[in-house]
């Protein structure tokens, strides 16, 4: 049975959040398709492309996505209150370049000018644009929508190309946001589509390794949003900390990798309060493990209780790692 989002994301309160979207019909989103053989390689950079201008429009901080197969993950930090914060004459300039003056099909300048002045002149209509600029659903849907019309064309179809609603998870604590973007990032070698890191195109990882090439000095600074103008938040960890955390989980989730055994256990696990164990099941129960929310059990207890439920997949299990660290 599904639920209202507005339940789950408070619309005025800012928060990390887990979004995922996939294909229906069979539909081939990237890569090469099994049942044809054709590829359709070239949508993961039309994927990559909107969401990291959408992350410059809205009011998100954009922390780690992958763009799969057949599905697409997003982990984000949506702030309401940097809208807020917006003059009107900005938010007029977000939502035209968000929604640009067309003429025969194509971005028109005096179009977009015309339509901006208008906006200007509109205080009510400012209004509606500056909350849409800061909710996660109008962000998501300025993300699928284009894609879905783009896929659509090039595949001489209609109807649906997304499922009917994307899946969201509130991230409730450092660790749980942690845990879901390493989960994010890794994606590709746990599919199997990527032999390391730097082989996982269209991630946050490797948007993350080519910034560190370019400015050695980001390595150093702590972990942010990767459109840092946007979302001034950081967390307790350095970017090149970070990689080597999700390094040194790939290696831990495959076995068979050569240097499993021998690989240090980062210190930003004592930081969080988690074992390796507890990490380990945390950052694999993204998807299964937990259902509309991830954090501890405290959190998670206090999580249902917000939005009026008596319970939340994943509170079990958080309680059952808790046992395992007192014991």
């Amino acid at each position: 049975m599904t639920s209202a989002r507005s339940h789950l994301v408070d619309p005025e309160s800012p928060g990390f959040f887990h979004c995922i979207s996939r294909c229906v019909r069979r539909a081939w989103l990237c890569g090469v398709d099994p049942y044809n053989g054709k590829s359709y390689e070239h949508r993961r950079e039309w994927v990559e492309q909107r969401l990291l201008e959408l992350a410059e429009i809205y009011a998100v901080g954009l922390f780690a996505y992958a763009v799969m197969s057949n599905h697409l993950h997003v982990v984000m930090r949506i702030d309401p209150g940097a809208a807020a914060t917006w003059s009107d004459e900005e938010v007029a300039t977000r939502w035209i370049r968000l929604f640009p003056g067309r003429v025969d099909g194509d971005i028109d300048p005096e179009a977009c000018r015309l339509k901006e002045q208008a906006l200007h002149g509109n205080a009510e209509r400012v209004a509606v644009c500056r909350q849409r600029l800061g909710s996660l659903s109008w962000f998501m849907r300025s993300l699928n929508e284009p894609i879905a019309r783009r896929a659509n064309q090039e595949d001489a179809c209609t109807g649906r190309f997304w499922e009917g609603r994307y899946k969201c998870q509130a991230l409730l604590d450092e660790a749980a946001v942690l845990s879901c973007m390493s989960y994010v990032d890794l994606n590709p070698i746990r599919a199997g589509i990527a032999e390391n890191l730097e082989s996982s195109v269209h991630t946050s990882a490797v948007k993350r390794i080519s910034a560190i090439r370019l400015n050695p000095g980001m390595a150093r600074r702590s972990l942010a949003s990767i459109n840092t103008c946007l979302s001034p938040d950081f967390l307790p960890i350095t970017t090149e900390d970070y990689i080597d955390l999700i390094d040194w989980t790939a290696r831990l989730t495959r076995a068979d990798k050569r240097g499993h055994i021998e690989a240090t256990e980062p210190p930003i696990l004592r930081k969080l309060g988690l074992t390796e164990h507890q990490w380990h099941q945390q950052m694999l129960g993204t998807e299964t493990t937990y259902w509309r929310a991830i954090g501890t059990a405290q959190s998670l207890i206090a999580k249902a209780a917000a939005i009026g439920q008596s319970w939340l997949k994943g509170i079990g299990s958080a309680q059952a790692l808790l046992r395992i660290q007192a014991g």
